[in-house]
């Protein structure tokens, strides 16, 4: 069981390869996040993971899946990532 943000923040919930290359499973961020400036932030704190993880990977919030628009496509309806929210980040999974 994921354990509940602290207030003023979401959970992300990094699997597979997403959660070998931050070396954790989840982690609290502060919220609100616009969803278009997801990327960016975690770009910020792992540095490559949005080429080799991000850019592959599909999102959802709530479990339900988004799509991450670019950093600079602002718009009137902008995804807000909220507080106790929960954000999942899933690369493709191989098989074979």
């Amino acid at each position: 069981m994921t354990p509940h943000p602290p207030k003023g923040h979401f959970n992300i919930l990094y699997f597979a390869s997403a959660g070998s290359y931050t070396s954790k499973n989840v982690e609290a961020l502060p919220a609100p996040l616009p969803l278009r400036k997801l990327f960016a932030t975690l770009e910020e704190r792992y540095k490559g993971i949005r080429a080799s993880v991000l850019d592959h990977s599909l999102v959802t919030i709530n479990l339900t899946y988004v799509d991450v628009p670019e950093d600079a496509a602002a718009g009137e309806r902008d995804v807000m990532i909220q507080d106790g929210d929960e954000v999942a980040i899933i690369p493709p999974v191989s098989s074979g």
